[in-house]
């Protein structure tokens, strides 16, 4: 593209950007967020990404650089917000430091000469970001102070001063914000866009202070992470071995204060805090290590930001920070529906799967009873009306469970499905869970003298868990194993590794049970 088509491709975004705050003046305030696409010119969305992933335009390499850096920062500061369940401080933080951002607007734009006649230059907001971020940062500073004061000289409880603390700063940042737009330039000075974030504005002076904060962030989390993992998950102990836990919490605050800072420019003052809390909940369900938490949400902060950035720029009616904390919501949807351990779906298929094999087993467990009571051996075959007395179930039901039981290579139906015989695995098995019910409800009698008409119910949960490990251990506890406390002989180690060939024609020399 020759200079003068991107010349003109500017004005025209700068005139669809101005038509849009013409428009936004006809609406309630600051209902429009601004979109890389903006500054884009009309085209496919094929020709949009492949000018998204070229990198060619300056608004989309400082957004992407933003994103990015915004995400490293929000990801590692959310996890220690996450894990101790402050999540409304950073809401709060992010609120609080709107008047700050309205005075540092101020003072970026004047100087001694020029702050009485409230004559400001339409991009002075761009030229001194340091002002604007000193002065959001002092007042994220009074409104942690003004949240432990509450806290330390009244009886409110800390959840009541930071919402206290978010509606009446947050109050104030509006009044100014409306001040200011009502100045005869602050239709066009950009304030307004701190709200809901101006992705697409982000300039080079911009990403460097964003940078410096993001390698403070990055420094001091490494250098603290040892105190900051103490006194996040035991402030007691931290207390115990005289950890400043009060200088560290404030350091933290500052911390957070930074990021909110630098994340306003891109997702605005009112979803900063998702930034924050969305990617560290994401990684909280996915693993149970900080190390871990601190690069998962990392990487969806990043990953968030990215999309968003990529699917704003897509189409020119799309806001950009709206679209990272949407990012950030779609990853965190993903964890929590399908995140191996912590996992909805994932909880609800490995319930599913534990109900099943727990059925396979009671099932197994009543073919070998049926056996047991007729004295008969492992390959003779156990009838379905047999099964379903056992069972006090139906001969349908006891259908579907032998049907079941041939499916996992359990057992073998026969004479069209009416009798079933063991597999070797499924003897094994079957022997395996009445030697755990059976030591169980030994060991209970022995060892807590629990009476033995007490012990069965217990037994029928607790035999499903037991490992080797847990059942070897029981043997060495118990003198006698041979028998339960019912008189039934419990299966031992040769009589459930000892091999046989299934047969529907009668006994084949196995040896009966007793």
């Amino acid at each position: 593209m020759c200079s003068r088509q991107k010349t003109l491709a500017k004005r025209q975004g700068w005139a669809a950007a101005l038509g849009l705050l013409a428009l936004g003046l006809l609406l309630p305030e600051c209902t429009w967020a601004a979109k890389i696409g903006d500054l884009e010119e009309e085209s496919s969305l094929g020709q949009q990404a492949l000018r998204f992933l070229s990198f060619r335009d300056p608004a989309v390499r400082y957004a992407v650089a933003g994103a990015v850096l915004l995400g490293i920062s929000c990801g590692l500061l959310g996890c220690f917000i996450v894990v101790r369940k402050m999540a409304l401080v950073g809401d709060t933080l992010s609120h609080a430091v709107l008047p700050g951002v309205a005075l540092g607007f101020l003072f970026s734009g004047v100087d001694a000469s020029g702050l009485l006649d409230w004559d400001f230059d339409v991009n002075s907001i761009r030229k001194k970001p340091t002002l604007i971020f000193i002065g959001a940062v002092i007042a994220g500073f009074i409104g942690t102070f003004f949240v432990s004061y509450l806290r330390q000289t009244t009886r409110i409880k800390e959840d009541t001063a930071l919402g206290l603390t978010l509606a009446s700063f947050f109050a104030i940042g509006v009044c100014l914000l409306t001040m200011i737009q009502r100045l005869p330039t602050g239709n066009k000075s950009g304030i307004d866009k701190f709200m809901f974030g101006q992705a697409a504005a982000i300039g080079e002076d911009d990403i460097r202070l964003m940078a410096g904060v993001t390698i403070l962030i990055i420094s001091a989390v490494y250098l603290f992470y040892k105190e900051l993992l103490v006194t996040s998950f035991d402030a007691d102990f931290a207390r115990a071995i005289a950890l400043p836990n009060q200088w560290i919490h404030h350091l933290l605050m500052l911390l957070v204060a930074f990021a909110v800072v630098i994340a306003l420019q891109a997702v605005g003052v009112v979803l900063v805090s998702a930034m924050l809390i969305t990617p560290a909940a994401a990684a909280y369900l996915l693993t149970d290590r900080m190390h871990r938490m601190l690069f998962y949400a990392v990487g969806f902060g990043v990953a968030s930001g990215v999309l968003g950035a990529f699917v704003s720029f897509l189409r020119p009616n799309i806001p950009t920070g709206p679209c990272m904390v949407l990012g950030a919501s779609t990853v965190f949807a993903v964890a929590f529906f399908a995140g191996p351990r912590h996992g909805v779906l994932t909880r609800w298929l490995r319930h599913r799967s534990r109900s099943k094999r727990v059925q396979r087993e009671n099932t197994l467990k009543a073919m070998y009873q049926v056996l047991e009571n007729r004295a008969a051996q492992p390959e003779e075959s156990v009838s379905l009306k047999e099964l379903a007395e056992r069972r006090r179930e139906t001969i349908d039901e006891v259908a579907l469970q032998t049907r079941a039981l041939e499916q996992n290579g359990l057992a073998t139906l026969l004479e069209e499905g009416n009798t079933v015989l063991f597999t070797p695995t499924g003897w094994q098995l079957a022997c395996t869970i009445v030697r755990n019910h059976r030591l169980w409800e030994l060991y209970l009698t022995n060892a807590a003298n629990i009476a033995p008409d007490h012990v069965h119910d217990d037994a029928e949960e607790i035999e499903h868990v037991l490992g080797d490990e847990v059942v070897r251990e029981l043997e060495r506890m118990l003198d006698d194993t041979t028998r339960d406390p019912h008189g039934k002989t419990i299966p031992g180690f040769a009589e459930i590794h000892k091999p046989f060939t299934p047969s529907a024609t009668g006994p084949s020399g196995y040896g009966g049970r007793s």
